[in-house]
């Protein structure tokens, strides 16, 4: 269950953001979520529930936006959308040299603290780098 290393990787990056500072509670992450990321968006939940404990992220909720994953053919320059499990061969030319254009997102995106600042999204968003354990 990598989305432990995760949440926890995410409770920490959020608390030390400089859109963190001056403000006592975060009260929801804003996270971009790509289809072929490899996290479960449920267990990714429950996870940042149990890490948020205790933390100025205690109660906050985690709002996800999915990002589909997309591919592009290189030989043909031909685009789609890969589903899961992923169709990485071009559709139109049957080629086998593709490129992911999106899909792999995994980056917070926004923070909402509780003195009533609205949920805007951060001008630089961070991606979530997690410890492999």
């Amino acid at each position: 269950m990598h989305e432990m290393s995760i949440a926890v990787a995410m409770v920490e990056q959020a608390t030390e953001a400089p859109a963190a500072k001056g403000h006592e509670k975060v009260t929801a992450v804003r996270l971009r979520l790509g289809e072929l990321a490899g996290v479960v968006a449920d267990s990714l939940r429950f996870c940042f529930s149990l890490a948020c404990a205790g933390t100025p992220l205690d109660g906050a909720s985690l709002l996800i936006d999915f990002v589909p994953g997309r591919a592009r053919c290189e030989p043909c320059g031909a685009e789609w959308a890969t589903g899961m499990p992923p169709q990485l061969c071009c559709p139109q030319c049957e080629g086998g040299r593709t490129e992911l254009v999106a899909g792999r997102e995994l980056q917070i995106t926004g923070l909402r603290h509780a003195d009533g600042e609205p949920p805007a999204r951060t001008a630089h968003p961070a991606s979530v780098q997690a410890e492999e354990s």
